[in-house]
């Protein structure tokens, strides 16, 4: 049998990948699994295989507009089968966080129902009067007025949360204002720098490996992009795979101070480490 050469564009040879299955799996969605509303090739196959193989997996996602009741509606419209437990937002691990941090606290959110939602139901009152929090989300209708509000909120002494740090966000006209650069507004403007829970805060991965009883030294994280899934994968202790079906590319990757532990075109060429 022929050897099999190893990519140069791959950091870890293709002998190395020998001993690389792991017992649970994360993955992001954007970029991973679907691609511009539909499934990027392979990743029905790849879902299915974790499932044959008996692998518990989450499935991530900065984005905080849905809940993951809606995602996973989205996502088998797609004709990938995944579950609402099977999905792990940044608004889900901003709630728990608070939850952990302040018990039956208060927040002003400025977001959309996956927010609102997670945090009602992890016990949050949700008031403009004297919060404890002003968490930033994302949502398609950022208003001069929330912003305001949050802005005069944080300066009155509120803990500045935001869900996660992308600037931007897509949409089939070009890119959109997102949480991290609505983020920067409201800081500038208050001297005060939110905490941002999502990717790339490893916290999202401990809450996530917890949700699965994962640990990291038998965990692998999948994602496509070097500033926030490979870093904070890494960060957590984790496996990394970069696919290159997303953001980052192949020739970008060396301009990183870090590497991932693979790098693979697309969730298509790992069915055989699952």
């Amino acid at each position: 049998m022929a050897t099999e050469q190893p990519d140069p564009r791959h950091p870890v040879e293709a002998a190395d990948t020998d001993g690389f299955r792991s017992r649970a799996w994360l993955t992001d969605m954007d970029g991973v699994l679907v691609s511009e509303g539909r499934p990027i090739p392979g990743a029905d196959a790849f879902v299915a295989a974790l499932r044959a193989a008996g692998r518990p997996f989450l499935v991530l996602t900065n984005n905080s507009i849905w809940t993951a009741r809606d995602l996973a509606a989205r996502l088998q419209s797609m004709g990938l089968h995944i579950l609402e437990d099977e999905i792990w937002t940044s608004a889900l691990a901003t709630a728990t966080f608070l939850a952990d941090q302040r018990p039956g606290g208060s927040a002003y959110v400025v977001g959309e129902a996956g927010l609102t939602s997670a945090l009602h139901d992890a016990g949050f009152v949700l008031t403009d009067t004297d919060p404890d929090y002003v968490v930033l989300g994302e949502t398609r209708t950022y208003s001069f007025e929330a912003i305001t509000k949050a802005i005069r909120l944080v300066g009155a002494g509120a803990r500045f949360i935001a869900t996660n740090p992308d600037p931007t966000g897509p949409s089939p006209e070009g890119p959109l204002p997102a949480c991290g650069a609505v983020a920067e507004l409201i800081a500038t403007a208050t001297r005060r720098r939110p905490y941002v829970i999502g990717k790339p805060n490893p916290m999202m991965f401990r809450y996530a490996m917890n949700m699965i009883g994962a640990h990291s030294e038998t965990t692998t994280m999948v994602g496509d992009r070097m500033d926030t899934d490979v870093i904070s994968g890494m960060e957590a202790g984790l496996r990394t795979v970069l696919v290159l079906s997303g953001v980052t590319q192949a020739d970008e990757v060396d301009a990183f101070p870090y590497r991932p532990s693979l790098v693979r075109g697309s969730v298509a060429e790992l069915l055989d480490l699952v």
